[in-house]
């Protein structure tokens, strides 16, 4: 009898010890048995809702950055011109990174528009202001003359407004947006070019968006 209790419980602990070798060797995995999944920005994702999401910011940002490029106060200018990123307005119901769009319309021009547009980082003024009185004041070396360095001149403010219509029932959520983007001419305040992007989506359950 003893013999037996001794085979047993020698039994129980060699499972345990698989089992927890097995624990440690597989590591930690998502309970509902789905892993993460990549993806491509531009994809909608299982994970969805009625509102903004990275597929209608890549749509909206690439549709922008090509409607700049097209218009002759950008194509033909010489030198090119500069432009300044005004804040997005945010009309809509869903707390998001507004600024975002800006943020890819720049970096896809920079990136592939050859030199034909240049923004001027404003959102760094305070740097830009320290790093000049460094240099007027000898503390640092300047390539150029520190008495006479200037900021540049904006030619050009993009900004934008994100507008929405939400409509709630027992059946779910239909929300519709509006992406809208002007070049405003920082001499004459002329709009001259504005492009916008619209899309409609339902749901039956509402997302959460952070």
């Amino acid at each position: 009898m003893k013999n037996v209790f001794k085979s047993w419980s020698m039994s129980i602990a060699f499972a345990g010890i698989g089992i927890l070798a097995t624990g440690c060797a597989s590591g930690v995995k998502n309970p509902s048995g789905v892993g993460v999944t990549v993806m491509k920005a531009d994809e909608q994702g299982f994970v969805a809702g009625t509102g903004i999401e990275s597929q209608d910011l890549v749509r909206v940002a690439d549709k922008m950055a090509r409607g700049i490029l097209s218009i002759p106060q950008i194509a033909a200018a010489q030198p090119a011109p500069s432009v300044v990123l005004e804040p997005v307005i945010n009309e809509t119901r869903f707390p998001i990174n507004k600024d975002i769009f800006l943020t890819r319309i720049r970096v896809q021009l920079n990136s592939q528009a050859a030199g034909k547009v240049r923004f001027l980082a404003r959102e760094r003024m305070a740097t830009l202001e320290r790093e000049r009185e460094l240099k007027r004041g000898g503390q640092v070396t300047s390539s150029s003359d520190p008495n006479v360095q200037e900021f540049k001149g904006a030619n050009f403010f993009l900004t934008g407004k994100l507008s929405s219509l939400t409509t709630r029932t027992s059946g779910g959520t239909s929300d519709y947006v509006l992406y809208s983007f002007q070049l405003i001419d920082a001499r004459t305040s002329d709009i001259v070019w504005e492009g916008y992007d619209e899309i409609k989506k339902q749901g039956i359950v509402d997302a959460v968006y952070r």
